[in-house]
C-alpha cells in the first residue's frame, strides 16, 4: 500500500495500534501453566473490543486470532489446548488484523518469566537488530540492503538467519507488493524501498536453523533440529528520512 491522503494515514495508525497494544497485552497476560489456547482467546477478545478482526482467520481460515509459536516452533503456531506454558519458555506472538479496510502485522518473542534455558540473548539480538534495521530504511534503499544488514548483525552474535520467511507489503490486505524483504542478502533481489509504502519487517535470528519446517498440523512451522529462533516484526510507512513505526505500543518499542 502507498499512503496518499490523511485519512489512509490516520487508518493505518488506528489499525497498527490496535495490533500493536494486543499484542503488549497478550504478552502481559501470558503466565505458566496457561495453554497458547486461553492466551489467543484473550487475544481475540482483545481484538474484537478495538473492533479489529484476525488477518489469518480472514485471509486463510486460520485455526485460531493469532499465531503463538513456543520454544522449538518459528512461526504460525496454532493455539492449543494440548500445549502448556512453561517458566522459561520462548514464546513467539504474532497478531496481525483488519479494521476499517486497513491491515497491519506485527510480532514479538519473549522470555516467559525467569530465563530458565538462557535465550533471553537471542531475544535481544532480534529485537536489537530489527531496531536498527528499521533505521537504515528510506526511499531509494534497496531492500537487499537491508537484508545483508540484518545476516551480518545476527553472524556477527553468533547466530543464522531463516532464509524462507520474510516481511512483505501490507495496508489494504494482509500480503502486498513487495511480496519479500527477507533478512538475508539476495544480491539479485533489485527491488527499492519507496517512500509512502507500507510494509512489515521482520527479523528471524536462529541458533542453528537456516529454513523453516513445515508441521504435521499443516500451519506450524519449526526449526527441524531442535534449534530456536526469535521473532520480532513492526509495520512501518517509509519517508524520505526515518520510518514511521505504526504499531508502536504506546509509543514504547516494545516488540
Amino acid at each position: 500500500m502507498s499512503i496518499t491522503t490523511p485519512v489512509e494515514l490516520e487508518g493505518m495508525q488506528a489499525i497498527g495500534q490496535a495490533v500493536g497494544m494486543a499484542l503488549k497485552k497478550m504478552r502481559d497476560y501470558a503466565s505458566p501453566g496457561m495453554t497458547t489456547r486461553e492466551l489467543d482467546e484473550y487475544g481475540g477478545e482483545l481484538l474484537r473490543q478495538l473492533g479489529a478482526r484476525s488477518a489469518p482467520k480472514l485471509t486463510y481460515g486460520f485455526p485460531g486470532w493469532t499465531c503463538i509459536s513456543v520454544n522449538h516452533q518459528i512461526a504460525h503456531g496454532v493455539p492449543s489446548d494440548h500445549i502448556v506454558l512453561q517458566e522459561g519458555d520462548l514464546v513467539n506472538i504474532d497478531v496481525s488484523a483488519e479494521l476499517d479496510g486497513f491491515w497491519a502485522d506485527n510480532g514479538g518473542s519473549f522470555v516467559l518469566g525467569c530465563d530458565l534455558h538462557g535465550h533471553s540473548a537471542l531475544v535481544d539480538a532480534s529485537r536489537q537488530i530489527l531496531r536498527e534495521a528499521l533505521q537504515l530504511i528510506r526511499d531509494s534503499v534497496r531492500i537487499a540492503h537491508v537484508g545483508r544488514f540484518i545476516e551480518s548483525e545476527a553472524r556477527k552474535r553468533g547466530y543464522t538467519v531463516i532464509r524462507n520467511l520474510v516481511g512483505h507489503g501490507v495496508g489494504r490486505s494482509l500480503h502486498e507488493p513487495p511480496g519479500s524483504i527477507p533478512c538475508y542478502y539476495d544480491r539479485f533481489l533489485r527491488t527499492r524501498f519507496r517512500e509512502h509504502a507500507v510494509v512489515a519487517v521482520e527479523t528471524f535470528i536462529s541458533t542453528g536453523a537456516r529454513y523453516a519446517q513445515e508441521t504435521a498440523d499443516g500451519w506450524t512451522l519449526d526449526t527441524g533440529d531442535s534449534s530456536y529462533v526469535a521473532q520480532h516484526e513492526h509495520t512501518i510507512l517509509v519517508t524520505d528520512g526515518q520510518p514511521q513505526i505504526l504499531t508502536e505500543a504506546n509509543g514504547i518499542w516494545d516488540a
